[in-house]
């Protein structure tokens, strides 16, 4: 799998949802000793837990749901074709953004919010307006 300084190195990273993004990740870190990785303005911060991470966000984002799961693929387009197949619900088709990845959402039988992301290139956050950690 490719690398992408634009998102946490893990396979699977949790995104939870928060009132306040800011007060969550300073609270995050304080209580659970995670440190940041990633800011996005005030909506959206990665954090590193051991070899992994997890992504807060804003509640009210796409889905609506209060947590989702990110995984990394190979092949996003392959992965959506045997998702659809499969009777999953698309809640956001293949689609490429400026960090560097190519994502879609689904829901699986449970309601549960997944997203699948393929890594494209590398991208450097101060690209598209993230602020790496420098801890």
């Amino acid at each position: 799998m490719r690398t992408n300084r634009s998102m946490p190195n893990s396979v699977v990273i949790p995104t939870l949802a928060y009132p306040d993004v800011p007060a969550a990740a300073v609270w995050l870190c304080a209580a659970f000793g995670f440190t940041p990785r990633l800011r996005i303005g005030g909506h959206r911060i990665q954090l590193n837990v051991g070899d992994g991470g997890c992504i807060v966000v804003t509640r009210g984002e796409p889905g609506g749901a209060d947590h989702s799961i990110m995984v990394r693929v190979a092949d996003v387009n392959a992965h959506h074709a045997q998702a659809k197949a499969a009777g999953a619900k698309i809640l956001a088709s293949p689609q490429d953004f400026p960090y560097g990845e190519r994502q879609y959402s689904a829901a699986d039988l449970a309601g549960h919010v997944w997203t699948f992301s393929e890594t494209l290139r590398d991208s450097d956050p101060a690209e598209w307006g993230g602020i790496l950690s420098t801890n």
